[in-house]
């Protein structure tokens, strides 16, 4: 039985991906923004596109996955840290049901606003964390838990209400909870 060629390109990609889950963001978006701009080139080449087109769409497809990846990257949080990011969102549920008592006792007519299923919430910083990055945990709001054990070093703090990617869930940034 004659192997797929795209079996041994998967199966480098997925070593590299593998190998890069706790590198900083720095380290992230260079491999990442590499490896796309560099696959990009190669597919355009192939099929015969002229390199004054494929350059640029190379060096474009870099800047869009280097940056999305420096954005956030992850690493395992300690046990600390789950701590701090429980406390937090805790404190924002608090913060959310009070409000949505005290619209309901003063008879506002305003529509009731829908709990998002998940929060982002800040944590602790532990010692491998990468310089300059906010850490944060996503929350369920449903099973009143932390999402996995994923502590997710974002480069650029989200403003609070705004909603994020984290692996394959979208959730709505809250700070600490303490300030909604």
């Amino acid at each position: 039985m004659k192997t797929p060629r795209i079996l041994p390109v998967v199966v480098v990609a997925s070593l590299v991906a593998a190998g890069c889950e706790n590198m900083n963001p720095g380290e992230n978006a260079a491999v990442f923004g590499g490896l796309a701009g560099a696959a990009t080139g190669v597919a355009l080449g192939a099929s015969g596109v002229d390199s004054a087109i494929a350059i640029p769409a190379s060096a474009g497809a870099a800047v869009v996955a280097g940056g999305a990846a420096y954005i956030i990257s992850k690493q395992q949080a300690t046990a600390r840290q789950r701590q701090i990011a429980l406390a937090n969102a805790q404190a924002a549920m608090a913060k959310m049901e009070a409000k949505q008592k005290k619209a309901a006792s003063s008879g506002s007519s305003k529509p009731k606003a829908k709990k998002p299923q998940f929060i982002a919430v800040d944590t602790v910083a532990a010692a491998e964390s990468p310089q300059g990055s906010k850490q944060v945990m996503v929350y369920d709001t449903r099973s009143e838990q932390i999402v996995g054990n994923n502590v997710y070093n974002v480069g650029k703090t989200p403003g609070v209400g705004a909603s994020s990617r984290y692996d394959t869930v979208t959730a709505q940034y809250v700070g600490t909870g303490r300030s909604l």
